[in-house]
């Protein structure tokens, strides 16, 4: 798991309970993004609208439950955008 898939991962927890749900990381991109890809934590490419955000929220939610965790969520996000 990379430094910045940690960092991503906190940023959007906007609740800070260790879990990702969809409507957290739509959210949070559509506030955060720019801000996110401005500081390095996500590339430019990766803020994208609410489909984007639920197409990789449903990516990485691996085993259905609806929720990502850290593994699941660093998984996905380092493959994607090259972190790994």
């Amino acid at each position: 798991m990379s430094d910045k898939a940690r960092k991503l991962f906190e940023a959007l927890d906007l609740d800070k309970n260790g879990i990702l749900t969809r409507e957290e990381v739509i959210i949070a991109l559509r506030t955060k993004g720019p801000t996110l890809a401005a500081s390095g934590l996500l590339p430019f490419w990766g803020v994208g609208d609410a489909d984007a955000s639920s197409a990789l929220f449903d990516a990485a939610d691996q085993n259905g439950d609806a929720v990502l965790t850290l593994e699941e969520f660093s998984a996905v996000v380092d493959r994607r955008f090259g972190w790994r």
